[in-house]
């Protein structure tokens, strides 16, 4: 899925309003091959265009309002964090694509706006990049493993249905600590899971208020700059930024940003 630049900036500055001022490592300078990659899912590894094209028809054609709903959907899951209220994020989803209905003239129920995002949600397929570069990452012993904002069934049917499930050694979902990403204990939690040093991993991801939360904490970030995303003017920068996994797993084991 496509996001404008306009909503890319709505969720810098809506997520990320002080990352910018202090930070738990003062250079991002990788140094060694991580030993641990986390992957970030939706967007970065399946492509979102499916879920796009089935709001656009619950939306009655609306293609524009897709950003919209996107962004609310984002919003409402900082809003959870921040009043101690956890909803599955699909859950949030559906509120979402209902509330933006509602302000545009649009009659949709709960079963409708279910039905338009939870089956195209786990049915993505992945980006052509993406195999080759999960390959040339397992071939080099780094242990790959999914974090993700999704459930663990929610995961486990994407990457099943995805024919992902055995390039990963494991998958993480913040349903264990009812946060969502870029929440810091997520990444904090990740690396205590994995026992992993922060700067021994890396967040490999497609949104910048992702990439931020893990460069808060001190991991290496590989950003893939899908069309129509961008990186935050104020937050830390990437480590590695390449068009694709091919390209972006190439810079990290030759260890050349």
């Amino acid at each position: 899925m496509k996001l404008t630049r306009s909503a890319i900036m709505l969720l810098g500055l809506t997520t990320l309003p002080s990352m910018a001022s202090t930070t738990e490592k003062s250079i991002n300078t990788p140094q060694v091959l991580p030993k641990v990659i986390f992957f970030d899912v939706n967007e970065t590894l399946l492509d979102l265009d499916n879920v796009a094209k089935s709001v656009t028809q619950a939306l009655e054609g609306r293609d524009d309002l897709v950003n919209s709903w996107f962004t609310t959907m984002l919003h409402y899951s900082l809003v959870s964090n921040a009043i101690g209220e956890y909803h599955h994020f699909g859950d949030i989803g559906v509120a979402a694509l209902q509330l933006v209905a509602k302000q545009n003239g649009i009659a949709l129920s709960q079963s409708e706006a279910n039905q338009a995002i939870q089956a195209p949600f786990r049915d993505l397929q992945p980006h052509l990049d993406v195999i080759k570069g999960l390959k040339q990452l397992q071939a080099q012993g780094i242990k790959l493993v999914t974090l993700t904002n999704s459930s663990d069934a929610g995961i486990e049917s994407q990457l099943k249905n995805a024919h992902l499930t055995q390039y990963f050694d494991d998958s993480l979902t913040v349903q264990h600590l009812q946060v969502f990403k870029p929440d810091l204990r997520v990444y904090r939690w990740a690396l205590e899971q994995m026992q992993v040093e922060a700067d021994e991993a890396m967040l490999i991801a497609a949104h910048t208020w992702d990439i931020a939360g893990a460069a808060k904490v001190g991991m290496q970030t590989g950003f893939i700059q899908r069309p129509g995303q961008y990186q935050f003017a104020l937050a830390e920068k990437a480590d590695y930024v390449a068009a694709d996994l091919i390209k972006l797993s190439e810079q990290v084991l030759a260890n050349q940003p």
